[in-house]
């Protein structure tokens, strides 16, 4: 497993979550409830790292809503600091970049 997706669902699991103010904007954007997010973090498998991000440490991962549709969802952890974890952005994936699982991008 990830060693930032553990640190961030520890945070999650002690109520040190922050949700950006994109994040709040691409939720809304895309009809998804920041609590489905929130609380299906435990359930979240990596796709893509990003350990050395300018801002800090981040981590996509493909979630779903309470419905069981596919979320993709970045979640980070400020450069230099050990809390919170930061809902930075989610989005419904496009099924024409990514493959049929939102696992891999399409080339």
């Amino acid at each position: 497993m990830s060693t930032i997706l553990s640190k961030i669902q520890d945070l999650v699991h002690r109520g040190k979550v922050r949700i950006s103010e994109h994040g709040y904007d691409e939720l809304a954007a895309d009809g998804i409830s920041a609590r489905d997010v929130v609380t299906a973090v435990g359930e979240a498998k990596v796709v893509e790292e990003y350990p050395d991000y300018p801002k800090g440490p981040c981590v996509l991962v493909l979630q779903r809503d309470r419905s069981g549709q596919p979320v993709h969802v970045v979640w980070g952890i400020p450069k230099g600091a050990s809390a919170p974890a930061v809902l930075v952005t989610a989005y419904r994936p496009d099924s024409e970049l990514w493959d049929a699982a939102f696992m891999r991008r399409k080339r």
